[in-house]
């Protein structure tokens, strides 16, 4: 009963924002978190672009905002490999506002959107 009432919030809330125009972005700001050492670091990532950090490859596949408002909630679409592996450990969209919703599950890294880059 509680799963389904989670459910249904998500898609209450999630409604308008499905409903708003977007624009594309050339790049976003990503940020790290080292959970071992406490480190963190800001990754700024272009479209169709990778970069390492630790031992995860991130590759940023698409920054989505708000038409008119590129300070507005982020929306990144990431994939999210180990070094040497080739199946990814998160595959999909992470949204700036809503960075729990959809999280990258990994032990020692958090990774998550700040905003997108539009210059």
């Amino acid at each position: 009963m509680i799963r389904a009432l989670f459910f249904l919030s998500i898609a209450f809330l999630a409604a308008p924002l499905q409903a708003q125009e977007v624009s594309s972005a050339p790049a976003a700001i990503l940020r790290g978190l080292d959970k071992l050492d406490g480190s963190v670091t800001d990754i700024k990532l272009a479209v169709g672009k990778n970069q390492n950090f630790g031992r995860l490859n991130i590759t940023l596949e698409d920054c989505r905002y708000p038409k008119g408002n590129p300070a507005g909630n982020a929306f990144a679409f990431l994939t999210i490999r180990e070094n040497g592996k080739d199946d990814p450990v998160f595959q999909g969209w992470m949204i700036a506002a809503a960075p729990a919703l959809d999280a990258l599950d990994n032990a020692r890294y958090d990774v998550w959107v700040l905003r997108c880059i539009t210059e």
